[in-house]
């Protein structure tokens, strides 16, 4: 179900208008959840990293044994043929995906041979820079290499996100901050997570439970750049209880502010405004 509106589906070596049906009943895809994708984003006429997004495609087929058969080259080129469809000042979201269409083993293991692609363009508006998300504990956590293909952007991991993100909203909150297995915070439902201590920022470390998203390697270089003291560690739900301010960052709005985790309250804060700033004019430069 499409989420955005103008939608574009490129497939079987074509653009087409809307939002074609792509994926058989019997496809291994549609039964037994060989489905990857990534997420970009094209806004203001540029389409910051999306030859990463691209590649991490690729990597993400690779893990759940399906064959990558579109090189990053041409995924790229293939999606700028399709924005350029696109009325000038459209804010699109950008959806490269693989599923296999056929299975080997036991009919479990996906044919990497009949691996499928597509891409769906939507129109969807950036968010704006005050719209803040809020945050509750939740009791659902993210798996380890060890349960589950947690190194892939795979379809199959979401229905656990899916359950963190209903909790939340039956608690009244937007997202929901999750932990790993053994408790340590990892991110949210939907995206990486940050937080600000005596104008210092820290992020959990990257430790094979969650996908550590382009748009935070930007942010952490970016930041370091600039300058500003960043960690990458262990952090406990006691540790956003006492931050100063804590932002999120994922493809579809790049930062978003955070103003409450469960009771605590935050403003918000200066770190968040010149951490958007500067993804704003890294992108605005071409991305040097």
């Amino acid at each position: 179900m499409a989420v955005g509106r103008n939608l574009r589906t490129w497939f079987d070596g074509a653009w087409r208008d809307g939002n074609p049906p792509v994926i058989r009943a019997s496809d291994h895809g549609a039964w037994l959840g060989s489905n990857v994708f990534d997420g970009a984003r094209f806004y203001e006429g540029r389409a910051p990293d999306l030859d990463l997004h691209c590649a991490r495609l690729n990597r993400s087929a690779e893990a759940l044994m399906l064959t990558p058969c579109v090189t990053t080259e041409d995924m790229v080129a293939i999606i700028r043929e399709g924005l350029a469809q696109y009325p000038e000042g459209a804010a699109v979201y950008i959806r490269p995906m693989y599923w296999a269409a056929e299975s080997e083993y036991m009919a479990i293991v996906p044919d990497g041979d009949s691996t499928r692609f597509a891409v769906a363009l939507e129109e969807i508006p950036m968010p704006a820079p005050d719209a803040a998300a809020t945050l509750t504990r939740t009791r659902f956590r993210r798996p380890t290499l060890d349960d589950a293909v947690v190194n892939a952007k795979a379809a199959c991991l979401y229905p656990n996100n899916a359950r963190m993100l209903a909790e939340a909203r039956a608690k009244r909150f937007s997202n929901a901050l999750a932990t790993d297995a053994l408790g340590n915070v990892a991110e949210t439902a939907t995206t990486n997570v940050f937080m600000v201590r005596d104008g210092e920022v820290f992020t959990p470390i990257a430790n094979g439970t969650f996908l550590a998203g382009i748009t935070r390697a930007r942010h952490l270089k970016n930041m370091r750049r600039e300058g500003m003291t960043v960690h990458e560690c262990v952090l406990d739900y006691a540790d956003f209880e006492a931050a100063d301010e804590v932002f999120l960052s994922g493809n579809m709005a790049k930062i978003t502010p955070v103003s409450a985790f469960d009771d605590r309250r935050y403003e918000i804060g200066p770190v968040a405004r010149q951490v958007r700033e500067m993804y704003w004019d890294w992108a605005a430069s071409g991305g040097a």
